[in-house]
Protein backbone atom coordinates (compact mmCIF):
# COMPACT_ATOMS: atom_id res chain seq x y z
CA UNK A 1 0.00 0.00 0.00
CA UNK A 2 2.98 2.12 0.44
CA UNK A 3 5.07 1.50 -2.63
CA UNK A 4 3.51 4.78 -4.31
CA UNK A 5 5.15 6.91 -1.76
CA UNK A 6 9.03 7.58 -2.15
CA UNK A 7 11.55 7.76 0.52
CA UNK A 8 12.93 10.74 1.77
CA UNK A 9 16.76 11.35 1.45
CA UNK A 10 18.77 11.09 4.35
CA UNK A 11 21.93 12.83 5.95
CA UNK A 12 25.16 12.34 8.02
CA UNK A 13 24.25 13.98 11.65
CA UNK A 14 26.99 16.74 11.34
CA UNK A 15 28.76 16.92 15.16
CA UNK A 16 26.68 20.17 16.36
CA UNK A 17 23.64 17.87 16.80
CA UNK A 18 21.61 19.16 20.04
CA UNK A 19 18.05 17.48 21.46
CA UNK A 20 15.25 20.17 22.51
CA UNK A 21 13.10 19.59 25.29
CA UNK A 22 9.31 20.39 25.66
CA UNK A 23 5.54 19.21 26.37
CA UNK A 24 3.67 16.17 24.87
CA UNK A 25 0.53 17.32 22.28
CA UNK A 26 -2.59 15.29 21.48
CA UNK A 27 -3.14 12.80 18.90
CA UNK A 28 -5.17 12.67 15.76
CA UNK A 29 -6.61 9.55 13.54
CA UNK A 30 -4.29 9.31 10.56
CA UNK A 31 -4.07 7.90 7.64
CA UNK A 32 -1.39 6.95 4.73
CA UNK A 33 -2.18 9.87 3.59
CA UNK A 34 -1.91 12.26 6.63
CA UNK A 35 0.72 14.87 7.41
CA UNK A 36 3.77 13.12 8.36
CA UNK A 37 4.39 15.09 11.82
CA UNK A 38 1.39 13.51 13.01
CA UNK A 39 2.98 10.70 13.77
CA UNK A 40 6.40 12.36 14.69
CA UNK A 41 7.31 12.25 18.20
CA UNK A 42 7.96 15.81 18.77
CA UNK A 43 10.93 16.51 20.55
CA UNK A 44 10.35 20.19 20.70
CA UNK A 45 7.11 19.58 22.58
CA UNK A 46 8.09 16.04 24.72
CA UNK A 47 11.31 15.75 26.71
CA UNK A 48 13.53 13.11 25.01
CA UNK A 49 14.42 10.34 27.44
CA UNK A 50 18.24 9.97 27.97
CA UNK A 51 21.08 7.92 29.73
CA UNK A 52 24.77 8.23 30.32
CA UNK A 53 26.96 6.21 28.23
CA UNK A 54 28.65 4.70 30.82
CA UNK A 55 25.44 3.30 32.68
CA UNK A 56 25.12 -0.75 32.82
CA UNK A 57 22.64 -1.85 30.09
CA UNK A 58 20.42 -2.98 32.63
CA UNK A 59 19.57 0.31 33.45
CA UNK A 60 18.57 1.32 29.88
CA UNK A 61 16.61 -1.66 29.97
CA UNK A 62 14.76 -0.57 33.24
CA UNK A 63 14.43 2.92 31.97
CA UNK A 64 12.39 1.75 28.83
CA UNK A 65 10.54 -0.65 30.53
CA UNK A 66 9.21 1.97 32.90
CA UNK A 67 8.76 4.95 30.16
CA UNK A 68 6.81 2.46 27.90
CA UNK A 69 9.71 3.16 25.17
CA UNK A 70 11.79 1.45 22.72
CA UNK A 71 15.00 4.15 22.19
CA UNK A 72 16.84 6.23 24.69
CA UNK A 73 19.33 9.06 23.87
CA UNK A 74 23.16 8.41 24.73
CA UNK A 75 24.97 11.33 26.33
CA UNK A 76 28.35 11.87 27.67
CA UNK A 77 29.29 12.84 31.36
CA UNK A 78 28.85 16.95 29.38
CA UNK A 79 25.44 16.31 28.70
CA UNK A 80 26.33 16.02 24.90
CA UNK A 81 24.28 13.70 22.37
CA UNK A 82 26.87 10.60 21.65
CA UNK A 83 24.21 8.29 20.23
CA UNK A 84 21.43 6.19 20.64
CA UNK A 85 20.11 2.64 21.57
CA UNK A 86 17.46 0.95 21.04
CA UNK A 87 15.43 -2.06 22.29
CA UNK A 88 16.98 -4.48 19.54
CA UNK A 89 20.80 -3.36 20.74
CA UNK A 90 19.75 -4.73 23.95
CA UNK A 91 17.88 -7.71 22.49
CA UNK A 92 20.29 -8.54 19.54
CA UNK A 93 23.44 -10.16 19.56
CA UNK A 94 25.27 -6.49 20.73
CA UNK A 95 25.28 -7.36 23.91
CA UNK A 96 26.68 -11.41 23.23
CA UNK A 97 29.72 -9.52 21.42
CA UNK A 98 30.83 -7.51 23.61
CA UNK A 99 31.26 -10.17 26.07
CA UNK A 100 32.79 -12.49 24.02
CA UNK A 101 34.74 -9.93 23.01
CA UNK A 102 35.65 -8.25 26.34
CA UNK A 103 34.94 -11.29 28.69
CA UNK A 104 32.34 -9.54 30.26
CA UNK A 105 29.33 -10.71 31.69
CA UNK A 106 26.28 -9.49 30.68
CA UNK A 107 25.68 -7.08 34.06
CA UNK A 108 28.82 -5.17 33.22
CA UNK A 109 28.07 -4.30 29.65
CA UNK A 110 27.63 -0.63 29.02
CA UNK A 111 25.22 1.47 27.14
CA UNK A 112 28.44 2.48 25.05
CA UNK A 113 29.17 -0.47 24.43
CA UNK A 114 26.16 -1.59 22.21
CA UNK A 115 24.74 1.99 21.39
CA UNK A 116 24.89 2.81 17.67
CA UNK A 117 27.10 6.00 18.04
CA UNK A 118 26.45 9.75 16.71
CA UNK A 119 29.33 9.63 13.80
CA UNK A 120 26.87 6.14 12.33
CA UNK A 121 23.75 8.13 12.47
CA UNK A 122 21.42 9.67 9.64
CA UNK A 123 18.49 12.24 9.85
CA UNK A 124 16.04 13.91 8.09
CA UNK A 125 15.09 17.16 7.39
CA UNK A 126 12.50 18.97 8.73
CA UNK A 127 11.79 20.78 6.07
CA UNK A 128 11.32 18.13 3.77
CA UNK A 129 9.06 16.23 6.72
CA UNK A 130 6.87 19.49 6.42
CA UNK A 131 6.19 18.60 3.27
CA UNK A 132 5.65 15.20 3.63
CA UNK A 133 2.94 12.24 4.42
CA UNK A 134 2.39 9.34 6.41
CA UNK A 135 2.91 7.43 3.42
CA UNK A 136 6.57 8.46 2.78
CA UNK A 137 7.84 7.97 6.14
CA UNK A 138 6.43 4.35 6.03
CA UNK A 139 8.05 4.36 2.33
CA UNK A 140 11.59 6.18 4.01
CA UNK A 141 11.91 3.58 7.21
CA UNK A 142 11.28 0.54 4.59
CA UNK A 143 13.90 1.46 2.66
CA UNK A 144 16.41 2.11 5.37
CA UNK A 145 14.94 -0.96 6.96
CA UNK A 146 14.88 0.30 10.37
CA UNK A 147 12.75 0.97 13.27
CA UNK A 148 13.23 4.62 13.45
CA UNK A 149 14.15 8.04 11.94
CA UNK A 150 15.20 11.37 13.46
CA UNK A 151 14.66 14.05 12.39
CA UNK A 152 16.66 17.86 12.75
CA UNK A 153 16.45 21.41 11.98
CA UNK A 154 18.93 23.53 11.84
CA UNK A 155 19.36 26.32 14.79
CA UNK A 156 20.03 29.48 13.43
CA UNK A 157 20.62 31.34 16.22
CA UNK A 158 23.65 28.51 17.13
CA UNK A 159 24.40 27.48 13.83
CA UNK A 160 24.07 24.15 15.01
CA UNK A 161 21.37 21.17 14.23
CA UNK A 162 18.64 20.07 16.65
CA UNK A 163 17.28 16.83 16.76
CA UNK A 164 13.86 18.10 17.15
CA UNK A 165 11.52 15.11 16.18
CA UNK A 166 11.68 11.25 15.75
CA UNK A 167 9.01 8.61 13.74
CA UNK A 168 9.07 4.97 14.83
CA UNK A 169 7.52 2.06 13.15
CA UNK A 170 5.84 0.53 16.58
CA UNK A 171 4.47 4.47 17.02
CA UNK A 172 3.22 4.62 13.03
CA UNK A 173 1.58 1.07 12.91
CA UNK A 174 -0.48 1.91 16.52
CA UNK A 175 -1.89 5.05 14.54
CA UNK A 176 -2.40 3.65 11.80
CA UNK A 177 -4.21 0.49 13.28
CA UNK A 178 -2.25 -1.29 10.39
CA UNK A 179 0.69 -3.66 10.88
CA UNK A 180 4.33 -2.69 9.26
CA UNK A 181 6.43 -5.71 8.98
CA UNK A 182 8.68 -5.39 7.31
CA UNK A 183 11.27 -5.54 10.36
CA UNK A 184 11.68 -7.04 13.26
CA UNK A 185 10.33 -4.78 15.90
CA UNK A 186 9.65 -6.18 19.88
CA UNK A 187 5.93 -6.31 20.12
CA UNK A 188 5.90 -5.63 23.77
CA UNK A 189 7.93 -4.59 25.97
CA UNK A 190 7.72 -7.38 28.42
CA UNK A 191 9.96 -9.19 25.52
CA UNK A 192 12.85 -6.83 26.74
CA UNK A 193 12.14 -7.61 30.06
CA UNK A 194 11.62 -11.51 29.41
CA UNK A 195 14.85 -11.78 27.40
CA UNK A 196 16.85 -9.53 29.70
CA UNK A 197 16.35 -11.25 32.93
CA UNK A 198 16.94 -14.75 31.38
CA UNK A 199 20.10 -13.90 30.01
CA UNK A 200 23.31 -15.43 32.25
Amino acid sequence: METSFQALPSMAMPKHTDLVHLDQRPLRPINLKSPALEVMTDLRIIDPVSIGEDEILRHAHNLMISRGIRLLFVQDEDSRLVGLITASDILGERPVQCMLEHGKRHGEVLVRDVMTPRNELEMLSLADVQHATVGHMVATLKQQGRQHALVAELDLNTGHYQLCGMFSTSHMARRLGMPLNFMRVPQALSEIQHALLHEG
